[in-house]
């Protein structure tokens, strides 16, 4: 087993007339293989979030492709939300 952790965005969301609805949630190293979701509060994006992301390590592990990671020597402490997956 690994884990894997990924950086994630939890921004403000809005409507087509522009009323907030909600926050963003995406994964900025899965957002090409469709890491992006939703949420009516933080939390709920990030559960969200964490959901469709595990689910595409999973879908990605299993085709054999490569899982794109954070340079290690280039860990730092930060505020921004991240989410971890085990598989």
């Amino acid at each position: 087993m690994k884990t894997y952790n990924f950086k994630v965005v939890v921004e403000a969301d809005e409507d087509f007339d522009g009323t907030p609805s909600g926050r963003h949630a995406y994964c900025p190293a899965l957002e090409s293989r469709g890491a992006s979701t939703w949420g009516a509060t933080e939390t709920e994006a990030l559960n969200n979030i964490h959901n469709v992301v595990r689910l595409i390590v999973e879908s990605m592990r299993e085709h054999g492709e490569r899982i794109p990671e954070e340079p290690a020597d280039q860990v730092e402490v930060t505020e921004e939300p991240r989410v971890a997956v085990t598989v």
